[in-house]
This record gives C-alpha cells, sequence and structure tokens, in this order.
C-alpha cells in the first residue's frame, strides 16, 4: 500500500487490536522482570536484541537501512525520545503499579491530537472526534479509579505516576516527529531501528553509570518476560505500528491504542483470577463507543486517498 488513508479500514482495525493485546501485557511483564532485571539495563536488552532482529528482517526482505535518504537527524531525535519514554515508564514501574502506570501513559493520544493539526490538516478532530477521545480515556480512568484514592504502592506512587505522564508526552512527541520529518516516507523497518538502536546504545551506557549490574542469575519468569518484549513487543509489535503509522490517520490510531490498558486489566482477570468488575465492564463501553466517534468519516470533507497529501519533507 503507497497511499495514505484517511480513515482506519478493517485491516488497520484487526492489526490494532493485536498491537493493543500485547502492549496490554507489556506493563505486567515488564513490572515482573523488575524484580532481578534493573529498568534501564531491561530497555537495552530488549532494543539491542530488537535491533538485530529489525536488521536481520531487512537484510533478508532486502530493505535498504543505511541509504542517504535525509533521515539521520529525525531517526537520531525519534531515538532519544524513545528512549526517554522508556526510561520513564521502567523507573516509574518501580513506584507505582503496571495498571496505574498504562493508565498514564496512554495520554499520549491526547499529546497527538493536539499536535498532529499543526502537521496535517486533514487530521484536525472535530467537536464529536474529541468527545470521543475524552470519553475513551475516562472510561479508562474510572476503571482503575478505586486504586488513584490510597497509594497502593506506597508514598512514592506520585513520582511513578508522574513518571507515566512524562513517558506519554514523550511517546506522542515520537509520534509527530515520525509524522513531520521524512521519516514519514522511510521504510518501517528504518523507522524502528533508528530508535531501537539509539535508544539501546544511550541506556546500555547508562545503566552502568548509574550504578545498576546485570544478575548474576535469572529465574524463568524475567527471561520470559525479556524474550516476550524483545521478540514480540519490541520487534513485531512495534514494526507493525510504524507502518500502521505511516499509511493510517495518527490521531485515530492513536485514540485506538486506549484499548490497551482495558486489555491490560482483562489479560489479569483471565490470567491471574482477578475479578471482573462493573467499572470494567462500563469502561470497556465508554472506549468502544469512544473509538467510534474518532473514527467517524467526515463525509462533508473528506478527500480521496489519491489526493491526500504526505506531510511536507524537511531537511
Amino acid at each position: 500500500m503507497s497511499q495514505r488513508k484517511l480513515h482506519l479500514d478493517g485491516t488497520a482495525v484487526t492489526w490494532l487490536i493485536v498491537c493493543c493485546t500485547i502492549w496490554g501485557l507489556g506493563q505486567v511483564s515488564s513490572k515482573a522482570a523488575l524484580a532481578e532485571i534493573p529498568p534501564f539495563t531491561q530497555v537495552a536488552v530488549r532494543s539491542l536484541g530488537a535491533t538485530i532482529l529489525v536488521a536481520l528482517w531487512s537484510r533478508g526482505r532486502g530493505i535498504a537501512l543505511f541509504n542517504r535518504d535525509g533521515t539521520l537527524a529525525a531517526g537520531v531525535l525519534a531515538g532519544l525520545l524513545f528512549a526517554i519514554e522508556f526510561a520513564c515508564i521502567f523507573v516509574g514501574l518501580q513506584f507505582t503499579t503496571a495498571s496505574r502506570m498504562v493508565v498514564f501513559v496512554y495520554l499520549a493520544p491526547f499529546v497527538v491530537a493536539l499536535g498532529m493539526p499543526l502537521i496535517a490538516r486533514n487530521e484536525r478532530l472535530d467537536g464529536w472526534q474529541l468527545l470521543g477521545l475524552t470519553a475513551a480515556f475516562a472510561g479508562v480512568a474510572w476503571a482503575f479509579a478505586e486504586g488513584f484514592q490510597r497509594p497502593a504502592a506506597g508514598a512514592r506512587q506520585w513520582i511513578g505516576d508522574a513518571l507515566g505522564v512524562a513517558g506519554a508526552v514523550f511517546w506522542g512527541a515520537t509520534t509527530l516527529v515520525i509524522r513531520a520529518t521524512r521519516l514519514s516516507q522511510a521504510a518501517a523497518e528504518k523507522t524502528l531501528l533508528y530508535q531501537l538502536a539509539v535508544s539501546g546504545v544511550l541506556m546500555a551506557a547508562a545503566a552502568p553509570a548509574i550504578g545498576e549490574v546485570w544478575p548474576t542469575a535469572l529465574s524463568l519468569v524475567p527471561l520470559a518476560s525479556m524474550a516476550f518484549q524483545t521478540v514480540v513487543v519490541c520487534f513485531a509489535s512495534y514494526l507493525l505500528w510504524f507502518w500502521l503509522v505511516r499509511h493510517y490517520p495518527a490521531t485515530q490510531l492513536s485514540a485506538f491504542t486506549l484499548l490497551t490498558p482495558v486489555f491490560g486489566l482483562l489479560a489479569g482477570v483471565l490470567l491471574l483470577h482477578e475479578p471482573m468488575t462493573p467499572r470494567l465492564l462500563i469502561a470497556l463501553i465508554a472506549v468502544a463507543g469512544g473509538i467510534a466517534l474518532v473514527n467517524r468519516v467526515k463525509h462533508s470533507h473528506a478527500v480521496s486517498p489519491a489526493r491526500q497529501q504526505p506531510p511536507a519533507r524537511r531537511t
């Protein structure tokens, strides 16, 4: 597919649900590994491991990764933002719960929604779509509201919560950089490689600098967690996400990711036998309704995909 589309189709929705399911499990996986593998080390290992996988994948498919196409500066910037985002998330998980972290991280769609009109006029949200975005996030936040009233993770829980919000800002900024620069025209593999390689190198250098030490022995759970994060999350799902960003409206994609914390909670119900509460059911309804509003086609302003222009190239 070489042309951008104005709204999500069945293919995009299917792959978005797959991504959201994977990401819903990601926070739980990261939290489980923190018991034995410190945060910066986790980010470094999974990023560098996924870098190798992306490079091998690209070579096998004949995708040029090192040709001069004017993406270096934007790629390094995207990688830096990517590194800071996950540093915030992984450090924050030491102070707050995984369920709270996933709520705050998914403030990112608001960052994208506010920034995209500056990049592409056709992605400006109307009143109904803004209402849908707000309703979807409100439903998700309300599902976790019981935990907001007491610091279940301890007195320093606010530090983790604040880092979650910071992670959301950097995630949204990364999406905007991809859409506003030559990265929007680069192969998804190259876009992902920039972020993985830069973040992996930065975190590998930062980990020993702050005193992190690789554990002398690892149990099965952290090993399985790192394998899942490296192969499924960082390699497969991120590659798919950046492909979607290149071909579909970023605001609608980001709004759809609000399903992720709901899937995370569902995973807790199914895998950890946590209770299915009325708040969760209401959250599911709010998210479904919000996504439907955000993805409504504005017929009076719609143009054919063939006429839609990609973001202006920048040097």
